[in-house]
């Protein structure tokens, strides 16, 4: 039984008091510091006598007077008389307003000791003060002073070691998660600098390949710089490091290159990676496309450019730029920008082929007086463009497709006309510019980063040798073999192309030149005597006349050796828009005119030659092709494809059109009428071929 309040225990409850006290502090898990007294190890566990606690309490009140601890309550002041032992103690507490308030000085001390006094919890400072938790010390012996002293120590910093162990468990828990954080970003940063340190040949590491112009600083630009070097004045910016730099090599501007790159990807599971030998052409061909009508511009390909009347004289990139003017760099920019993107790239890899051809013309380094060609902007999209490539583990084909002068002629070499390249007045001076060209672009791509992407380097594309001197191309297509292989261009094949004079008159001629291969394009529809075949015949012959003609280029006692086709399509007819030159009509319908009586052909050629020869259902949408078609233009490829694949192989024309949709890899694919992969064939020119006899079921 608890002694009434107001009455002094007897020794029997304070004993009583003393060792439940005793057990208590035994349990607890934070020590209480010790006393004088309580520090001697001979003292009875069990209980303290009445002098003890007398003496105890004569102790605390010494200590309170000399010392106490730093950010304590200090001891209240007794006020007036003295007053019964009763009547003192109750006076030496403090109010309780009067006690808060003073708690107040210390923030941290007071919210503490509220919490503590939410949960009820015991201070403890010996058996007195056993069952003194709220406003009144009930029993014992105990001071205010000795109570406040204990809170003080509670509170005090460094905190006891119970608050200290938990705050330790906090403050490790935070490390711990800042540990973890810091491994992770470690992990990725390794990651992609382990990326970047297996580029192929790379000895430079440094730059981000993000691209983008968000953290360029305008002010980073010298003034007056050119277009071309400035990404302030840049159409597109995606995947280019706009880092302005006017470094170049071979006089040719690195601007927009990142420093490193990878050669780890492979197109295929069938083709080897970037960085691994391919091994020889004869026994994997090669299986490609052309990235036709991008930075050479050709009518039949973007017809929406040329969509003028054709008294406005627009014909072709020349006629085009002299109409625009000031906004040629506009619209061909914006052209360069969008007709290709990586995705292009992205699904021809997808398609199952692994080399591209990449046309373009030589305004990309260099124009001279009087050409209004738009300057350069198309060399920046043509190094991003192999970068692209070069992800998707595509080999690239460089195909120089427009010389100084025109080498034929046709309006895809820039102008439509005249051939002024190794002919004419100015025939020597246009072939020494397209060797200077030749000089700054070899000495450009002999750089490592090139080495395992660029396999086929080409100097140039159809020159017309039924109108030009056989020997004088010939003899310029040595001297541009030895300039470029000077340079450095070692690995890559060095193309050049048959100038339609026959394969056959090829033999014997440029022999003992490693690594130099002959370029064919073979078409039926441009031959006014093939474009009439019914579509079994075209069958026949691509897999019969191709491969035999293919088969006797490569074997050098009957033409001149290594041989690749670098064009063909499985389009018959000649209907596409602007295929045959703007408003030049077509063989298939005989609208043909070209403004020469023996080169007309003004009556139809079309397998009935009749009326009714016509070209809607040829440029019609894919979708609405017939079962019959679509089979003939399948066979039609893969027997082409068969056939090439006797030589070095093959790159069809077109990647992708505007419309003319026969012409188009893209829309052949979604159409169903090329294989899926190009590497499988359904048709490999054995067995049956249907018999396509009455032209009404070919569409």
């Amino acid at each position: 039984m608890a002694p009434r309040e107001g009455t002094r225990p007897s020794k029997r409850h304070r004993e009583s008091a003393a060792n439940k006290h005793h057990k208590k502090r035994k349990s607890s898990s934070r020590p209480r510091p010790k006393s004088a007294s309580e520090g001697d190890s001979s003292r009875s566990s069990h209980g303290l006598s009445a002098d003890a606690l007398a003496e105890l309490n004569r102790h605390n009140d010494r200590q309170s007077t000399n010392a106490r601890p730093r950010g304590s309550i200090p001891r209240p002041k007794p006020e007036g008389k003295s007053k019964p032992r009763k009547e003192e103690r109750k006076s030496k507490r403090p109010p309780r307003d009067d006690y808060d308030d003073r708690l107040q000085d210390d923030e941290y001390r007071d919210k503490e000791w509220r919490r503590q006094r939410k949960k009820k919890q015991r201070i403890v400072s010996g058996a007195i003060l056993e069952e003194g938790r709220s406003r009144h010390l009930r029993g014992g012996a105990g001071s205010y002073d000795s109570l406040e002293r204990e809170k003080d120590e509670a509170y005090a910093w460094p905190p006891p070691a119970k608050n200290k162990r938990k705050r330790i468990w906090i403050y490790s828990g935070i490390g711990l998660v800042v540990v973890i954080l810091i491994i992770v970003v470690a992990v990725v940063v390794s990651k992609k600098n382990s990326g970047d340190s297996k580029s192929s040949s790379s000895s430079s590491t440094s730059s981000s390949s993000s691209g983008g112009i968000g953290s360029i600083d305008p002010n980073s630009i010298p003034a007056g710089t050119p277009s071309y070097l400035d990404p302030f004045q840049w159409a597109d910016t995606t995947d280019f490091n706009c880092t302005y730099t006017n470094q170049t090599v071979g006089d040719l501007p690195l601007m927009g290159l990142f420093s490193a790159w990878d050669d780890s990807a492979a197109a295929n599971p069938n083709v080897p990676a970037l960085n691994q030998d391919w091994g020889s052409y004869a026994s994997r061909p090669a299986r490609g496309v052309n990235i036709g009508g991008w930075l050479s511009l050709e009518p039949f390909i973007t017809p929406s450019l040329f969509a003028y009347d054709l008294s406005a004289g627009i014909i072709d990139e020349y006629t085009l730029c002299a109409h625009l003017n000031a906004s040629c760099a506009s619209t061909l920019e914006h052209h360069y920008a969008t007709f290709v993107t990586e995705q292009t790239f992205a699904d021809i890899a997808d398609a199952g082929l692994d080399h591209v051809r990449i046309p373009f013309s030589y305004w990309a380094v260099q124009t001279y007086p009087g050409d209004p060609y738009l300057f350069r902007t198309s060399w920046r999209y043509l190094l991003r463009g192999i970068e692209w490539a070069r992800k998707h583990g595509l080999r690239v084909n460089l195909d120089l497709h427009a010389l100084p002068g025109s080498q034929n002629g046709w309006n895809h070499s820039g102008r439509q006309g005249p051939i002024n390249w190794l002919n004419g007045t100015d025939g020597d001076l246009n072939a020494q510019r397209s060797l200077d060209v030749h000089d700054r672009l070899s000495k450009f791509f002999a750089q490592d980063r090139y080495r395992n992407v660029i396999s086929h380097y080409g100097l140039a594309n159809e020159p017309r040798m039924t109108f030009l001197s056989a020997s004088a191309v010939t003899a310029w297509t040595q001297q541009a073999y030895k300039l470029v292989r000077s340079n450095g261009v070692s690995d890559a094949i060095v193309v050049f192309g048959d100038g339609f004079m026959g394969l056959g008159n090829w033999q014997g001629k440029l022999q003992g030149l490693s690594g130099l291969a002959l370029d064919v394009h073979q078409y039926v529809i441009f031959n006014t005597n093939q474009i009439v075949f019914n579509h079994t015949t075209k069958i026949k012959y691509a897999c019969d006349g191709w491969t035999q003609q293919t088969e006797q280029s490569m074997d050098t006692a009957t033409g001149f050796g290594p041989t690749l086709v670098a064009e063909w399509s499985q389009a018959d007819t000649d209907c596409a828009t602007h295929l045959t030159n703007v408003g030049w009509g077509n063989r298939w319908t005989g609208t043909y005119s070209t403004g020469n009586a023996s080169t007309d052909i003004l009556t139809p050629r079309c397998p009935t030659t009749d009326g009714r020869c016509e070209c809607g259902d040829a440029n019609a949408d894919a979708s609405k092709w017939s079962a019959s078609y679509k089979q003939f233009l399948l066979m039609f490829a893969e027997a082409q494809m068969v056939s090439f694949e006797k030589g070095w192989g093959w790159f069809y024309w077109v990647w992708d059109t505007e419309n003319a949709p026969q012409w188009s890899y893209k829309k052949g694919l979604a159409a169903g009428v090329l294989p899926a992969k190009a590497y499988e064939k359904s048709f490999d020119c054995t067995g049956d071929i249907p018999s396509f006899s009455d032209l009404p079921e070919y569409y």
